[in-house]
């Protein structure tokens, strides 16, 4: 029951993801933090099966640091993502990794993007997107509620009613959320948003 999903606003990108690790029936941890921080303005969303998305995400994370230090520049956010795909692509006809990711990033010179890249190695460029069970409500919610020149504010908002909507409509719902967001600062972890502390509690 993996949800992922992301936006890219005036200035800025977000990721989102839940926290759960589960396996069959089995929650076996609720803070797992499904959105790598690649290079300090780049963040990697991934869902997938566990092994997969922790090697490959890392994988990337560690080629994307190692060219950066060979050639004194970082990788461009449409190079990242490139790479990333060509990575997926290669290992489609070997061993395939059953990993989908969302890659947002900032760029000086062309701004805030996210790119949308499937298990098979499909890429594209978005301004919304999402993966797993909850995304038949955020897209549904992004669909109605978005806008290209979105203020942080809006788009947290957004994410709110998301992620409302996800743990309202489906049937095995994640309780953790994890929000992280790239700008001209920096990627950086936003916030969190965790049911318990989200639902007042009541003294008799």
């Amino acid at each position: 029951m993996e949800c992922v999903f992301g936006l890219v606003g005036k200035g800025f990108a977000l990721v989102v993801a839940d926290t759960s690790a589960v396996h069959s029936i089995l929650v076996h941890k609720s803070n797992e933090d499904k959105v790598m921080i690649l290079d300090s303005h780049k963040l990697m969303g991934a869902s997938g099966e566990p092994g997969d998305r922790v090697q490959f995400t890392e994988y990337i994370q560690k080629n994307v640091a190692l060219y950066q230090f060979r050639n004194g520049i970082p990788l461009t956010t449409a190079a990242a993502a490139n790479f990333t795909r060509g990575e997926l692509a290669t290992a489609l006809r070997k061993n395939p990794y059953s990993v989908n990711i969302l890659l947002a990033g900032y760029d000086k010179e062309t701004g805030p993007s996210l790119y949308y890249i499937d298990y098979i190695a499909s890429l594209h460029k978005v301004d919304k997107a999402a993966f797993g069970y909850g995304s038949y409500f955020s897209l549904a919610m992004m669909d109605r509620h978005y806008h290209r020149d979105m203020t942080v504010e809006e788009a947290i908002e957004l994410v709110d009613k998301c992620i409302i909507e996800i743990r309202s409509r489906l049937v095995v719902a994640p309780p953790n959320f994890i929000i992280k967001i790239v700008d001209e600062k920096g990627a950086r972890e936003y916030a969190w948003r965790e049911s318990i502390k989200d639902t007042p509690l009541t003294s008799k």
